[in-house]
C-alpha cells in the first residue's frame, strides 16, 4: 500500500498489565501472575488479530512499578519476538527507553524483531521521565527535560543510520545464487555527536518494511519536534476533542517543516474504555472496578502526574490552578499528561475527586455501549484529531473481545474500519508506505526546497 492517507481508521491495542484500570486484577479473569506468560499476551493478540486491528503495542519502563497487582513484567522485545512466531499479521510496537539504552544495540534488537515477524514491527521511543528508573542505572536523578530530549533526537539518529546503512539491493543475488554485494552497498555511520560515537555499519540489511516503524508519545515542546522529525505514528494523551484537533495541526505542521510529508504521521490518541451491553452495564462495571481502589492508589497515581500532593487540596472544591507546577525544563514528569489533564479539568471545571475518577489512566475515558465507544471514535476520526486510536480496555482479556467483537463491527458498518487486513506489514496497516518510499519523497522534497532558495 502506497497511499498517502489511510482508507480507514488505525485501531491499536495498548496492553496495560491486567488492563487499563488499576483495579483489573479483582475481576479474576486471569491470574495475577499473567504478566509474565506468554500465553496470556498471545492470547489478546489473536484477539485483536481477529479484529484486523493493526498492532498490539506495549508500554515499559526500566524501574519496578510496586503494588500488589503486578506478576512482574518482561522485556517488550524478547515477548513481542514470541508473540509475533504465534501470530500472523498483526504488529507488534515495543517501547524502549532512549535515556537507557545504547541505539547501536537496540537498533539491531528492533531490526531482529522486524525480520523475526516479516515487516511488523514497531519501536516506540519514550525518553522515561521519573527518578526511580535514573537510580537503576547510576544516576541521582533522571536528566532535564531538554537533556533527555537532545540524547533522545541523537539516538533516534544513530539508530536510523543504523537501518539504513545498508542500501536496499544490498543482498540481491548474482547469477551464482550467491550475495553480489557492490563494494558501497554498506556503509560505516561514522557518527561523532553530543551522546554517542558509532563507527560502523549496522549487522542487519534494511527490514521488510525498508525500518521499522517509529512511534513516540511525547507532548511537550521537545516531544512534539521529536516526533514531528521522526514518527511514523505519535500515540499522544489529549482528552478534549478541541486539544486533539490542534495538536494534529501543530505536528502535522511540523512535520512540513522539517521536509516530511505531514500525510506520512499518523496521530493515535488513547481512549480508556469500559463497555457494556447498556449504558447502565457499563457504569457498573466500571463502579465495580472503581470500588476495588483505595484512597492512596487513586490519589497517589494523580498527584505523580500533576505534580502536587491532591491530598492536601479540597477535593471537592475547584482546582486551584496557581499550585500546579509550570512543565519548565526541571519537572521530571510527563508534560503531556500533565497538560493534557489540566486542559480537561479546566474545560468541564472538574473538582480534585472528579479529575481523578476521569484520568485514572492518563488519557480519554469512554464509558458506555459499543455504538457510543464507536461514536466518540468516529466523532475525533472525522474531525481531525485522530488518525486512529490506541485502545486501552478496562481489563483483559474481556475488555479486548468485547471491543472486537462489538465496537469494530459498528466501526464497520460505518464504513470507518476494514473487514480484513489489506497488507502484511505494520506499515501496511496503518497506511503508511514502505520506508524506501517515503525516503525517495523526502529527497525529492529536500530537492525542490532547495531549488527555490
Amino acid at each position: 500500500m502506497t497511499a498517502d492517507r489511510p482508507r480507514s481508521m488505525s485501531l491499536g491495542m495498548n496492553i496495560l498489565g491486567l488492563g487499563g484500570h488499576a483495579a483489573a486484577a479483582h475481576l479474576h479473569e486471569v491470574p495475577p501472575t499473567a504478566t509474565t506468560d506468554v500465553d496470556y499476551f498471545v492470547n489478546i493478540a489473536k484477539i485483536s488479530e481477529r479484529g484486523a486491528l493493526d498492532g498490539i503495542f506495549l508500554a515499559d519502563g526500566p524501574a519496578y512499578q510496586g503494588g500488589r497487582a503486578g506478576g512482574g513484567k518482561l522485556d517488550p522485545i524478547v515477548l513481542l519476538t514470541a508473540v509475533a512466531a504465534a501470530t500472523e499479521r498483526i504488529g507488534v510496537i515495543a517501547t524502549a527507553s532512549t535515556s537507557y539504552n545504547h541505539p547501536y544495540n537496540l537498533a539491531r534488537r528492533i531490526a531482529s524483531l522486524d525480520h523475526i515477524s516479516r515487516g511488523r514491527a514497531g519501536w516506540n521511543a519514550v525518553t522515561t521521565a521519573g527518578d526511580a528508573a535514573a537510580r537503576n542505572f547510576g544516576q541521582d536523578g533522571a536528566a532535564f527535560h531538554s537533556d533527555r530530549y537532545r540524547r533522545a533526537d541523537e539516538f533516534i539518529d544513530v539508530v536510523t543510520k543504523a537501518w539504513g546503512s545498508w542500501a536496499p539491493d544490498a543482498t540481491r543475488l548474482g547469477p551464482d545464487g550467491l550475495i553480489d554485494r557492490r563494494p558501497d552497498a554498506v556503509q560505516p555511520i561514522g557518527h561523532t555527536g553530543e551522546f554517542f560515537s558509532v563507527e560502523g555499519a549496522g549487522t542487519l540489511p534494511r527490514t521488510p518494511q525498508g525500518r521499522p516503524v517509529i512511534v513516540q508519545a511525547g507532548a511537550s515542546e521537545g516531544g512534539k519536534n521529536l516526533g514531528a522529525r521522526w514518527a511514523d505514528a505519535i500515540f499522544t494523551a489529549q482528552t478534549t476533542l478541541e486539544d486533539g484537533i490542534a495538536f494534529a495541526r501543530d505536528i502535522r505542521a511540523r512535520a512540513a517543516a522539517f521536509g516530511r510529508n505531514p500525510n506520512h504521521v499518523r496521530i493515535l490518541p488513547g481512549l480508556s474504555t469500559v463497555i457494556g451491553s447498556t449504558e447502565e452495564e457499563a457504569q457498573r462495571r466500571w463502579d465495580e472496578l472503581d470500588s476495588h481502589l483505595s484512597f492512596e492508589q487513586e490519589y497517589a497515581q494523580i498527584s505523580g502526574r500533576l505534580g502536587v500532593d491532591v491530598r492536601e487540596l479540597d477535593l471537592d472544591a475547584p482546582l486551584p490552578w496557581e499550585k500546579f507546577p509550570k512543565p519548565d525544563d526541571s519537572f521530571r514528569t510527563s508534560h503531556g499528561f500533565l497538560e493534557a489533564q489540566l486542559s480537561l479539568a479546566r474545560r468541564e471545571n472538574l473538582t480534585p475527586r472528579q479529575l481523578v475518577k476521569r484520568i485514572r489512566s492518563g488519557h480519554r475515558l469512554a464509558v458506555g455501549t459499543p455504538e457510543q465507544i464507536a461514536d466518540t471514535l468516529e466523532q475525533w476520526f472525522r474531525a481531525g484529531a485522530g488518525d486512529g486510536f490506541n485502545i486501552m480496555p478496562d481489563a483483559f482479556p474481556s475488555g479486548a473481545e468485547i471491543f472486537v467483537d462489538h465496537v469494530v463491527p459498528e466501526l464497520r458498518r460505518r464504513g470507518l474500519f476494514r473487514h480484513e487486513y489489506e497488507g502484511t506489514t505494520l506499515r501496511d496497516h496503518l497506511g503508511l508506505p514502505h520506508h524506501d518510499l517515503i525516503e525517495a519523497d523526502e529527497r525529492e522534497r529536500a530537492g525542490s526546497r532547495a531549488l527555490a532558495s
